[in-house]
């Protein structure tokens, strides 16, 4: 039970208990595809007005035309979450349509596939600008209307947030940096009604792997590893909503993320052998 309250692994299922959310204003960047398009389909369900923000205008409109064919309240802003005016100005009109922000979900991100040693500085700025500053810059912009309304903060991490990775040592670093803030964050509003919570997934089936940036910032490889089966992004978007719902601190979804929880913290050296076991050959290490 404790492993259950602590990972909020209760997911209320697509079919479950609809209205919730009646009312509700939720903001999710990398809206439209993924995690986050999932997870506004989900919050939309539940009777939430959403709004998407995402740099692809056109999948932007595609995700948004769906939603509002399904006879939901959508808005659709474009937004590169590296600019902090961009955030600054989505949020504002989402506070004048709407009157506030009730959920943040920061779910913008890109990943890297390389060695560290074989990587330009430049695909690491790169990944903490959209994966770390991105969040840092729409959690800023909507602090003030979520404060108001005792709202919730969410932040998608990964495993990469808590364990080592290799051949992504960016993507780990932008997904440590995250836990630093918002645990830091939910220790300072935390006593001001409003609720942060950290996701972190395994492996999901969407594009942001087979999207990878290489170690010169051109398209990475495809990946020739899978730790277990991929996740969907419907069922991280039912932990997701449900962990909002019941406010909690982290959400574990997977039995795969759960395990490398575990193993990573009681015995941190099984877990970088078994994890180097799994990902290092792709990468030219063998021990």
């Amino acid at each position: 039970m404790w492993c259950r309250s602590r990972f909020g692994d209760a997911r209320g299922g697509r079919e479950a208990r609809r209205g919730r959310g009646v009312g509700k204003v939720v903001v999710i960047t990398g809206g439209a595809g993924g995690i986050g398009l999932a997870t506004a389909w989900r919050f939309a369900r539940e009777g939430a007005k959403v709004t998407l923000l995402d740099v692809d205008a056109a999948a932007l409109e595609n995700a948004r035309a769906a939603l509002a064919a399904d006879g939901h309240e959508v808005r659709a802003i474009p937004c590169d979450v590296r600019d902090a005016a961009q955030c600054r100005a989505a949020i504002e009109e989402v506070v004048s349509s709407w009157g506030g922000v009730d959920v943040l979900v920061n779910n913008a991100g890109i990943a890297h596939r390389s060695l560290f040693a074989e990587t330009d500085e430049a695909v690491v700025r790169r990944v903490m600008d959209v994966n770390f500053f991105g969040a840092v810059h729409c959690t800023q912009a909507a602090l003030p209307s979520v404060l108001s309304r005792g709202g919730s903060v969410v932040a998608i991490s990964s495993v990469a947030g808590f364990a080592p990775l290799v051949g992504r040592t960016g993507y780990a670093a932008s997904k440590h940096a995250l836990h630093g803030f918002f645990d830091s964050l939910r220790a300072e509003v935390g006593g001001r009604g409003v609720h942060v919570m950290l996701v972190c997934p395994s492996y999901v089936d969407t594009a942001i792997d087979r999207h990878a940036l290489g170690g010169d910032g051109s398209a990475a490889a495809a990946s020739k590893v899978v730790v277990g089966k991929l996740d969907a992004p419907a069922d991280v978007a039912d932990a997701i909503v449900e962990g909002v719902l019941a406010r909690r601190a982290l959400v574990v979804p997977s039995a795969v993320a759960k395990y490398a929880w575990w193993l990573s913290r009681i015995a941190p050296s099984v877990y970088v052998r078994v994890m180097k076991q799994r990902q290092g050959p792709e990468f030219g290490l063998t021990s």
